[in-house]
Formats: C-alpha cells, structure tokens, sequence
C-alpha cells in the first residue's frame, strides 16, 4: 500500500518526493531525486534500481516521457511496476503496471506527479496534485500538505506505518531526507513526520552552512563546543 508526490519547484530548483505506506523503510526504496535532474518514484512491487535508470536516463538529456518510455521498453517484469518521473523543464511521466495492486491510479499536475496503489480510492492521486498545485512555501512542506490531503480523501485501504520526504536543491545530497521507517501505531507515521519537519525546518540552513562553509556556521550547541 504505497502512494507519493514527486514535484518541481522552478523558483527555487529544488525536486523532491514524498511517499507513505504500509511497509517498513518505504523511502529507502520508492523516493528518488538528483540536483539539477529531477525527481522518481518506484513502487508497488518495488524495484529501486528503477527510480535511479530514470534519473540516469534525464541526466543524459532526455524527457520525463522519453526516460520512462525508455525504462518500460527495457525493464523485465515490468506489469509489476508503478513508475513516476519529473524533469527539469516540470514535465511529468507516470506509469502503473498490468499488475499493479488493488485500487490504484495516477495523476499529473503542474509541477508535480502523483501515484498510489492499494488505495481507499482512485481519486487519491488526484486530491495529492490538487493540494500540492494548491499550497506555498518550502518544497518540502508542499509535499507534506498534500500527503495529509490525501489521507483526508481517504488514503490507503489499510494503515500507514512509514513515510518520508526527500528534498534536492543544488547539492550532490538532499537538503531534507526525513523519515519515518517505523511507527508500530496506526496512521501515526505522517503526523509524526510533520512534527519532525517542524523542529528541522529551522535547522536547516545552519545544516547546510556547516556542509558547504563551516568557518561562517553558528556555534554548533554540543557539549564542549566552546
């Protein structure tokens, strides 16, 4: 049970994915991205190596469309797959699988894509691009606000038990890789995962000083840093 936003932001240049299941460690597996490049999803009956081909594929130069056509045409089990790709230009492609599980569908918005399987309903992916096309503010969270838009609409047909978010800006590493691999209560993974990007949201800049720029980075706030 696995549904996920991959977006663009053309103000800031930032790409990222956002997904939630009823899986363990969902985003260690079915969220990608890359600076400069673009943003994937691989779910369903997940192979991981799919969501770094289609980065590979639009790093050389090709489209969102050109990417995924590529990856379906070369991909062994392939009816298995749920597939997601934005570009650089904001251009989308998504792609479900004969054999995909249960309820499932998939919606394009400006800037962003959406997908699910094992869904409450086929108008989950839609209420996704509706609330993202809709919100303001940080990419990361964006994809939050449209994750929780759809739970309300009705979410997974069983419960959440991880999330996490990814966001890429114009670094090699992803400025926001929050997760939640693990929340034994039911549905309880997204509302953590917002209380989670809360505290970091503020941290965030001084994170990346420290990476890029340490001599101009703010006392660190640890035991024996004098």
């Amino acid at each position: 049970m696995t549904f996920s936003v991959a977006a663009f932001c053309p103000e800031t240049g930032m790409f990222g994915t956002i997904v939630t299941s009823s899986s363990i460690c969902v985003a260690s597996r079915c969220a990608f991205g890359r600076a400069g490049v673009g943003a994937a999803s691989s779910q369903n009956i997940t192979d991981p190596s799919l969501g770094n081909r289609l980065l590979d594929l639009c790093e050389q130069g090709a489209s969102a469309e050109e990417s995924l056509a590529q990856v379906v045409k070369e991909t062994p089990n392939v009816d298995w797959r749920q597939l997601g790709v934005i570009d650089k230009q904001g251009n989308s492609a998504c792609y479900s699988g004969e054999k995909t599980l249960g309820v499932h569908n998939m919606a394009q918005g400006k800037n962003c894509l959406a997908m699910g399987n094992l869904l409450d309903n086929k108008g989950i992916p839609a209420a996704l691009v509706e609330a993202f096309e809709s919100s303001s503010g940080h990419l990361a969270d964006r994809l939050l606000t449209a994750l929780e838009a759809g739970v309300k609409a009705g979410g997974e047909a069983g419960p959440v038990h991880s999330v996490g978010v990814k966001v890429y800006s114009e670094y090699d590493w992803p400025i926001v890789d929050l997760r939640v691999d693990w929340d034994p209560i039911p549905d309880n993974a997204i509302p953590q995962l917002r209380t989670i990007w809360e505290e970091y949201e503020p941290q965030m800049q001084p994170y990346i000083t420290r990476a890029i720029n340490p001599d101009e980075a703010e006392s660190y706030g640890v035991p024996g840093d004098e």
